[in-house]
């Protein structure tokens, strides 16, 4: 007789998985990628180690997919912010001010997602990561400029191009410390749309208008 689980079983392995998961997303957010470790993720998820290897059998396993995770949850929200904005460029904007807000309310995380050395390859994950934020920044560039709101131009190409502005300019080594200040986290995300909008050929006033319009529904992340 074939066993087949029934959906209670489901349910339960489903959130099972979810909790080891949140607890490894804990862990990064608190300690960076050197936290998640088998055992003190199993503690975290209230699990036997053994019970995470179930789901997954090594750490790399582990990490590419909380780096899989992650960037799902960041992808749906700029398409959410983009999708509810009035227009294209609005969109674009939306989409900008949502990648930056991200980065800025869990650098820690998003630095371990990006480019913190770890001691397994995920470099498959992380690839993937940055091409589906990539391919999202580009549809928005690419529905502006049929528009009409944006000159011609390599829209993959500008797309990775401030992908990787953004992420040099908040997260890597040379991004500002002490950003624990609302007003400094809402002026940082300011002034990387601004300059993003910039750069594909929105003018001067009305990316600043946008800008405007963009940070506003993101008051909750980047402070009142």
């Amino acid at each position: 007789m074939v066993y087949r689980r029934t959906h209670q079983v489901v349910k339960r392995l489903a959130a099972r998985r979810s909790a080891i998961l949140a607890a490894a997303r804990h862990a990064a957010a608190d300690g960076g990628m050197a936290a998640v470790q088998i055992a003190p993720v199993a503690v975290r998820a209230n699990v036997a180690a053994g019970t995470v290897y179930r789901y997954f059998p090594s750490k790399a396993d582990l990490i590419s997919e909380l780096i899989a995770d992650v960037s799902r949850d960041e992808l749906a929200a700029i398409r959410r912010a983009a999708d509810a904005a009035p227009g294209p460029s609005s969109a674009l904007a939306a989409a900008v001010t949502t990648v930056a807000v991200h980065v800025l309310s869990q650098r820690k995380l998003a630095w371990g997602i990006l480019a913190e050395p770890v001691d397994v390859d995920v470099t498959a994950s992380r690839l993937a990561s940055r091409r589906e934020i990539a391919g999202e920044i580009a549809t928005r560039i690419e529905a502006a400029v049929r528009a009409g709101h944006l000159p011609a131009q390599d829209t993959a190409l500008a797309a990775t191009a401030l992908l990787g502005a953004l992420h040099e300019a908040l997260v890597g080594p040379l991004a500002p410390d002490n950003m624990e200040d609302p007003a400094k986290l809402r002026d940082a995300v300011q002034t990387v749309t601004l300059l993003a909008l910039r750069a594909v050929g929105v003018m001067d006033a009305r990316a600043r208008g946008l800008v405007v319009q963009a940070v506003l529904p993101a008051k909750a992340l980047v402070g009142a």
